[in-house]
């Protein structure tokens, strides 16, 4: 039996600045360290541990992986493969730039480039089944992996075996900073089972300096 979780990144420099992030390479904030320091110590409370954690070697999904695994401890190692989508023309801008310098299409199909020389749908989608194969090829035990929402949300596509469609119809598997979901793979039934989606109750009482933020101050959209 496997039991994956597949964790989503702090809150990090661009997502507050509302930008494509893509493979940019930005820290975390303040807020995102304590977003996953509230996580890590949660886990250890709970005493969930992990035999080994892969992740993205961006900053800001390295940096949530080193913060969580004080706790857990476990061997980590960083993969390209589990990066954040390749954003084109639109890496690094913000949302009100990107609306003028390089405005979506009218339509998308899966295999158009995004952000006119980024990876499109179809590629993220073998990308994230490459890494799938990756995490499939370990033995069975229990895994952390540390992403970002637009990878994370494709890996799911391919754990479920959905295509993606065109101009990003379909289902959205949306995580929110520090988000994240757990699930088992059962080798002699072929069967996934998902226990927990988007679980942030970590962020409920999270109190950085004097005020204490609730879920909904906490997590942004930006990838």
């Amino acid at each position: 039996m496997y039991e994956f979780t597949l964790l989503r990144h702090g809150e990090s420099q661009g997502n507050i600045e509302s930008r494509h992030q893509g493979q940019s390479d930005w820290p975390l904030t303040d807020l995102g360290s304590h977003q996953a320091l509230a996580l890590a110590e949660r886990w250890q409370r709970e005493r969930r541990g992990f035999d080994r954690v892969l992740s993205s070697p961006l900053q800001r999904a390295r940096q949530t992986a080193e913060i969580a695994n004080k706790f857990i401890g476990a061997p980590m190692e960083l993969d390209q493969d589990f990066a954040e989508r390749d954003l084109g023309q639109l890496t690094g801008l913000t949302h009100e730039e990107a609306s003028h310098s390089v405005p979506p299409p009218p339509f998308l199909t899966p295999y158009e480039p995004y952000g006119n020389t980024g990876e499109g749908q179809w590629q993220l989608f073998l990308r994230a089944g490459r890494g799938l194969q990756k995490m499939l090829a370990l033995p069975r035990g229990r895994y952390l992996i540390v992403s970002h929402r637009g990878f994370l949300g494709m890996l799911m596509y391919a754990i479920l075996g959905i295509a993606p469609q065109a101009n990003f119809q379909g289902p959205r598997f949306h995580f929110q900073n520090t988000g994240f979901a757990r699930l088992t793979y059962d080798t002699q039934k072929h069967q996934w089972r998902l226990f927990a989606f988007n679980d942030l109750s970590h962020l409920e009482d999270l109190v950085v300096g004097p005020t204490i933020l609730s879920e909904s101050g906490l997590v942004t959209d930006s990838s």
